[in-house]
């Protein structure tokens, strides 16, 4: 009995522990919809206009435009990029693809996601998306494996007839992230986020010319990249569990303690 209520009041406290562990794991909370949300895409990497997530960005463009946008993703996050292109009334066959790069401009490989997709012709709208690998705190200098930092949307159209280049397109796109936590973790930490050093936002100055601005992402509570991930929570559990079995072990094969038959002075 005194085994089995030490066992009880083990499994609650662990229990206790975990439930912090286990709410990380769930999705992260999209911001609403507000009238900051960007209405118009950059035409370069320079100029990608920013998103954070949970918005939704709209542009309006035309058919042979690249379109650009840049979003915030930290340690632990797994990305999903959406975009929807609306089309014009009459076209013919044409196929979008939507690109995602890092901050060091490196293509990310999508895990899955129609990430280019054909348009049939006379078709309203057509519909692309990318759900990125993990963001990791670290990695080696020759992987390409995503790092927390900025990363950008790139959006346009790959084939399609030279008569309908040029006609005028809307589009979409927004931003969702999945904190997968620490069964991603990895040892080690990135020194700083790969964060460009400008943005598409420019000042005035006195003189007219316009002078570029540091990124205007941030975090309030700065960049998660750091040695504590729920990993160490799970850790402990173990930890916790094998002494319980290794004590439970003893109690159980030790027997009843001296024989009977044994004298006492023995």
């Amino acid at each position: 009995m005194r085994i089995t209520r030490v066992l009880g009041a083990a499994l609650l406290a662990l229990g206790l522990a975990a439930g912090p562990a286990a709410a990380d794991s769930s999705p992260s909370p999209s911001a609403s919809a507000d009238g900051d949300a960007p209405t118009r895409a950059g035409s370069s990497f320079r100029t990608a206009t920013e998103v954070e997530q949970g918005q939704r960005a709209t542009a309006s463009g035309s058919t042979g435009d690249y379109l650009y946008w840049s979003f915030p993703a930290d340690t632990g996050q797994r990305p999903t990029v959406t975009a929807t292109v609306k089309l014009p009334a009459t076209h013919g066959s044409e196929t979008w693809q939507l690109d995602v790069y890092d901050g060091l401009r490196r293509r990310q490989a999508c895990q899955y996601g129609a990430q280019s997709r054909t348009a049939a012709q006379g078709a309203a709208t057509v519909e692309l998306a990318c759900v990125l690998r993990t963001v990791r705190g670290w990695s080696e200098p020759w992987a390409d494996d995503p790092l927390p930092g900025t990363y950008y949307i790139r959006l346009t159209v790959v084939d399609l007839a030279a008569a309908d280049l040029g006609q005028p397109v809307g589009a979409e796109v927004r931003v969702d992230s999945k904190d997968i936590g620490g069964s991603a973790a990895v040892d080690g930490s990135l020194g700083k986020p790969l964060v460009p050093g400008i943005a598409a936002k420019s000042t005035q100055s006195g003189n007219g010319s316009k002078t570029a601005v540091l990124s205007s992402f941030g975090r309030d509570d700065g960049w998660s990249s750091g040695w504590w991930s729920d990993r160490w929570v799970w850790t402990g559990i173990g930890a916790v569990l094998a002494a319980l079995a290794g004590i439970g072990g003893y109690v159980l094969t030790r027997g009843p303690g001296r024989p009977s038959r044994v004298p006492p002075n023995a």
